[in-house]
């Protein structure tokens, strides 16, 4: 249901069949058809297993072949493919989420858990398959309401158990979600494991506006709409020219440091790639005032600013949180002057700049040059510089 949403929504069929391709896995084919729940229209994607991958094969939780790959034969799988990075990474943070939750479940360790459902090869082609459309839809952030895991009972190869599944309830520990909407099974743990990883934000009613909706069609006939909804959105009062984009806050507090060497760690962490650095006078243990320092930075070079910060300053461990960080978009123009010419950086909002200033290093190189005060070469520069004209 989530691959033909997402082909409902605008990822090609033509491109999610090429990319699964690079796979290298044989045992199967998969074929999209228009169909209704209800009245309403959406895809279907079947994931059609030839005679060697169907013994004992249905459409719900039981996807019982005679496959038991392990997580290190589904790694395998991945890593041995022509997909992209980013598509492998998240294709292994999903079954990674299944094999903890399995061996959590079944009291052993990952490397024992079989992936007896989860292995086959419809359910690989299902969780790369999401790794594949995601990807491909560059999207900001992920929303989901609470998640419907359904009722009843459920047919799999231990047997019958509870709805939801044991691997699904441990897959969704932290996350919002409802029960008993209808008596079956809405959400299997490969759908939970989808979810748990790509979403950013679970909201009961949001802000947005809706740009494009896909309807994926599941296979039972029920009396709710069988149908899974995604939505691509955009923000309701959108400000043209925001970047928004996430960011780590890694910090400490010290109190037994030499002044003198925080200049040498603002650099070090500069050279690291921080995007700021800055200092907090704080009252530690004991009334004795001191400093906190913290660094905001990508999230990629993480580790080597927690390395730096343990390396170059006397603390002992760190702190760290994500956030959001929006910015405005920037540009860098030359602009000439009597006194030479001089970097201006530029911000802009709603199509419009609105913030311009000199170059501080360029502007006190000038003012030293030509012997005058640095506020009259800054002068001079937004002087000669016409917002109008960006």
């Amino acid at each position: 249901m989530n691959l033909g949403a997402m082909v409902d929504l605008g990822v090609d069929q033509k491109y999610l069949v090429q990319e699964l391709s690079r796979l290298h896995l044989s045992g199967y084919k998969i074929e999209f058809s228009r169909e209704k729940k209800k009245g309403i229209e959406g895809t279907r994607t079947h994931v059609i297993l030839d005679d060697r991958h169907q013994h004992g094969h249905n459409h719900g939780h039981d996807h019982a072949t005679h496959e038991n790959r392990n997580f290190e034969d589904i790694k395998t799988i991945i890593d041995s493919s022509h997909l992209s990075d980013p598509v492998k990474t998240l294709s292994k943070k999903m079954f990674l989420r299944i094999a903890e939750a399995e061996a959590m479940v079944h009291g052993t360790t990952i490397d024992r858990i079989h992936f007896h459902e989860v292995g086959a090869v419809d359910s690989i082609v299902d969780i790369v398959g999401a790794a594949i459309c995601f990807e491909k839809l560059k999207v900001d952030k992920v929303v989901c309401t609470p998640i419907e895991l359904g009722g009843g009972f459920v047919q799999c190869r231990h047997g019958i158990i509870p709805v939801p599944a044991p691997a699904t309830v441990e897959i969704l520990k932290g996350i919002p979600v409802k029960t008993g909407g209808v008596q079956f099974e809405t959400t299997t743990p490969t759908g939970a494991a989808i979810l748990a990883t790509i979403v950013d934000e679970y909201i009961v009613q949001g802000d947005f506006v809706f740009e494009k909706t896909g309807y994926g069609i599941g296979y039972r006939d029920l009396d709710i709409p069988n149908v899974l909804r995604v939505s691509l959105c955009c923000d309701s009062s959108p400000i043209k020219d925001l970047q928004p984009r996430k960011a780590v806050v890694i910090e400490c507090n010290l109190d037994d440091m030499n002044p003198e060497h925080y200049d040498f760690v603002f650099e070090r962490l500069f050279d690291a790639g921080a995007d700021d650095v800055f200092l907090t006078q704080t009252l530690m243990k004991k009334s004795r005032p001191g400093v906190l320092i913290s660094v905001v930075c990508p999230l990629d070079i993480e580790e080597k600013v927690i390395q730096t910060l343990l390396m170059e300053t006397t603390t002992l461990g760190v702190r760290k949180y994500t956030v959001d960080k929006l910015a405005i978009k920037r540009d860098f123009i030359k602009v000439s002057t009597k006194f030479g010419d001089i970097t201006l950086k530029t911000g802009h909002l709603d199509g419009k700049c609105i913030k311009a200033k000199p170059e501080y290093e360029e502007c006190k190189k000038c003012a030293l040059m030509h012997n005058v005060p640095i506020q009259r070469v800054v002068e001079e520069v937004l002087k000669q510089f016409n917002p109008e004209d960006r």
